[in-house]
């Protein structure tokens, strides 16, 4: 009986060794959860039968530690929740492993090849919150927008010389004849670029004139009056003024300014807000995604397109997993139905995108559970030894 104990003990004791091996050699693996050896001991009746593995556990509720990659695709979670991906024969696994790239269709996978899972957006990159499916990025270019708005605020001097236009009437080439000028650059409904040069010349105290000219034509597209307050603040115009002129081979432009938030102060002219919503076409260069999870796909003309958001899941008992390898598992009725939600909702963590969770392996710790784990195994194969000696001895006197 004695042989059989201690050779359930060799056996326990191996497996154990197979664990934390197993263990410092994944010290690195992005995403890798520790495992334990779980033991109990065996009776049969009231005698003692030795030991044996009852378990493998592993380690969920320690998280590795992220550090930043700058790829801004590597994705990491802070908190609780795995990545939802499907594999090649469409079984769901879920990770810890935030390494993903686009395949040659798109597709955002992990380094296995999973397609990783999400919401998906319309025809018009609405968010679909309902079902989740494979990510994907659109590859079709993104088209061009022309100009419709643009917010320009500015600090106008106070303290400048107001500009006789009887001796100086405006003349865009005469720099006597304004105080002022700043170009805009926008874009036509073809994409093409446009200048909106506006200048500004100081006609009194605290009112100004803006003459507007497009692509240098020789007349102004417009020409505004502006008013401020005693106070510095503008008191007219009080809505956007329209800057018109043809564009050719493109739709007829329209632009609406706002001047709201200028100023009029006794400090140097300096704009402080100068956008507007138009752009050219672009390409498709790459993606990135943003902590609540959201996937955009990024253009050469420096703009951004929703393609989806990426989902996490948990679950009510994460050991009762199945793994799969090393840093993906699947459900089983012991681990329950997953909880699917975005990042940063309910119980699952946040997202950090440019970033890799490591293994949550104390390598210290572990080196000292393999002296312990080897020093059960010297001395179980030293009871068989003990037990061969007394065996032979109790030969030898028969």
């Amino acid at each position: 009986m004695s042989f059989n104990i201690a050779l359930s003990g060799l056996d326990a004791t191996n497996t154990d060794l197979n664990t934390i091996s197993h263990n410092i050699a994944n010290a690195s693996t992005t995403g890798f959860k520790g495992a334990r050896t779980e033991f109990s001991a065996v009776y049969n009746g009231m005698q003692p039968g030795g030991v044996e593995v009852a378990s493998i556990s592993q380690n969920f509720d320690k998280n590795g530690s992220i550090s930043g990659t700058g790829r801004p695709m590597d994705l990491a979670i802070n908190g609780t929740g795995f990545f939802v991906t499907k594999d090649s024969t469409g079984q769901t696994q879920y990770t810890r492993a935030g390494v993903f790239n686009r395949d040659k269709d798109n597709f955002l996978v992990s380094n296995t090849g999973a397609k990783l899972q999400g919401y998906s957006v319309d025809g018009n990159n609405n968010l679909l919150t309902g079902a989740s499916g494979d990510i994907k990025l659109s590859t079709s270019s993104l088209a061009a927008k022309a100009t419709t708005s643009m917010d320009f605020v500015a600090n106008f001097d106070a303290s400048a010389e107001q500009v006789d236009q009887t001796v100086n009437p405006f003349d865009p080439n005469n720099t006597n004849s304004f105080n002022s000028s700043y170009s805009t650059k926008v874009y036509d409904s073809l994409g093409n670029e446009h200048n909106v040069n506006q200048y500004f010349t100081k006609t009194g105290p605290n009112t100004w004139q803006v003459n507007v000219q497009v692509d240098g034509a020789a007349t102004p597209s417009a020409t505004i009056a502006m008013n401020f307050n005693s106070d510095g603040s503008l008191q007219t115009p009080t809505a956007p003024y329209s800057v018109a002129f043809p564009a050719a081979g493109a739709q007829p432009m329209n632009i609406q300014v706002d001047l709201s938030g200028s100023t009029q102060f006794g400090a140097a002219f300096g704009v402080s807000t100068n956008s507007h919503n138009g752009y050219t076409s672009g390409e498709l260069v790459g993606a990135r995604v943003e902590d609540s999870g959201r996937v955009y796909a990024t253009y050469t003309n420096g703009q951004s397109q929703l393609q989806g958001q990426v989902v996490l899941a948990d679950f009510a008992n994460p050991q009762g997993l199945v793994k799969v390898n090393g840093t993906a598992w699947t459900q089983s009725f012991s681990s329950g139905a997953p909880i699917v939600g975005v990042p940063g909702t309910g119980t699952l963590g946040d997202l950090s995108p440019g970033a890799l969770e490591g293994s949550n392996v104390d390598l210290t710790s572990e080196l000292v559970n393999l002296m312990t784990a080897q020093r059960n195994y010297q001395a179980n194969a030293k009871t068989i030894s003990t037990n061969d000696k007394l065996t032979q001895a109790l030969f030898n006197a028969v």
